[in-house]
C-alpha cells in the first residue's frame, strides 16, 4: 500500500508556479482512509503565506468528499523522498477523530519505517475533548 500511496503523490506533485504570487507542487502528499479510499493534495505557496500543506489540502479533498478518518499517510518532498508533516498539519490531523493517533505515517519508502501520529504530538491537549 506504502508504494501505492507514494505513487498516487508523486502522479500530481508536479511542482509549479501559478502566477508572481503562488508556486504549487513542490510536495505531495496522499492519504488512504479507514474507508480504503485515497485522496491526493499538493502544497500551495503564497507570498502572503495563506496557503496549504500537502497533507491539508489532500484531507480537504477527502472531508470534500464526506470522509474523515484516516489510516495512513505519506508525504513526498520536491527531491522525492518522504518527509513527516509539519506541525500545522499533525494538529489538524488530531483535531480529525479520537483515533487520529493511530495514523500511520511514512517516514523512509525503502525501508517502509512508519510511526505513528501520536509519537509525533506526544501529550496532546485535546484527548480530553473527545471523551465528552
Amino acid at each position: 500500500m506504502w508504494e501505492k500511496l507514494y505513487n498516487s503523490a508523486i502522479k500530481v506533485q508536479n511542482s509549479r508556479t501559478i502566477s508572481p504570487f503562488v508556486d504549487a507542487g513542490g510536495v505531495a502528499a496522499a492519504i488512504l482512509t479507514k474507508k480504503g479510499n485515497i485522496y491526493v493534495g499538493v502544497c500551495i505557496d503564497t507570498a502572503s503565506t495563506l496557503g496549504m500543506c500537502a497533507e491539508r489540502n489532500a484531507i480537504a479533498n477527502m472531508i470534500t468528499n464526506g470522509e474523515s478518518q484516516i489510516d495512513k499517510v505519506v508525504a513526498v518532498m520536491s527531491d522525492g523522498r518522504v518527509g513527516s508533516p509539519c506541525g500545522a498539519c499533525r494538529e489538524y490531523m488530531m483535531q480529525l477523530d479520537k483515533d487520529s493517533g493511530e495514523i500511520e505515517i511514512l517516514m523512509d519508502l525503502e525501508t517502509k519505517k512508519t510511526v505513528k501520529l501520536k509519537e509525533l504530538i506526544p501529550n496532546w491537549w485535546g484527548t480530553d475533548k473527545f471523551e465528552n
